[in-house]
């Protein structure tokens, strides 16, 4: 037995729902039927649920690479002044006056310098990484890991190989 329902729809909806119920075995009461049991059903809820895993999962890998940048900063910036204190010498009082006032150019030019990196979107930080993060040509190729397999699984010919390297070499520096 079915349910007798019954609804209001927007003008927009009904004429929508018209055309779609004009195609050949098509009633408004089937798609109805059909789309409250797809809007009502749990795996509704589970592509919810993992559209919304999917988002705290990419905000997680955001935070941590923030973590990142922020730990690489601390610690940049107490080696500096770590650094700095270590070697700078005191200044005679006679010296401070002209210190102070070469310290206040050098200021003025970093918040300059500051500002222009930061405009232009470059960051220290993502500088430093690229230079340190590994590239293609630091990994090992599959024919170099071949390599590597068979001179383990045969260590009499990778000895020869040794040997007969290590005379070409002794010829060489005679």
């Amino acid at each position: 037995m079915k349910a007798r329902l019954c609804v209001y729809l927007s003008d927009q909806v009904d004429q929508r729902l018209g055309i779609a119920a004009r195609r050949p075995g098509a009633s408004k009461s089937a798609i109805t039927d059909a789309a409250l049991a797809a809007f009502l059903s749990p795996e509704r809820d589970d592509q919810r649920d993992a559209a919304i895993i999917r988002r705290l999962d990419h905000l997680s890998r955001q935070l941590d690479r923030l973590e990142r940048d922020q730990t690489i900063v601390s610690e940049s910036l107490a080696l500096f002044i770590r650094y700095y204190l270590i070697i700078t010498p005191p200044l005679p009082g006679v010296e401070q006056d002209a210190a102070r006032a070469l310290g206040k150019e050098r200021f003025e030019f970093f918040v300059a310098q500051l500002g222009r990196r930061l405009a232009g979107g470059k960051t220290m930080i993502r500088d430093v990484l690229e230079e340190v993060a590994p590239s293609e040509s630091d990994f090992f190729t599959e024919a170099e890991i071949d390599a590597l397999r068979a001179a383990k699984q045969s260590p009499s010919s990778n000895g020869d190989a040794k040997n007969g390297q290590g005379g070409s070499e002794e010829a060489s520096n005679d």
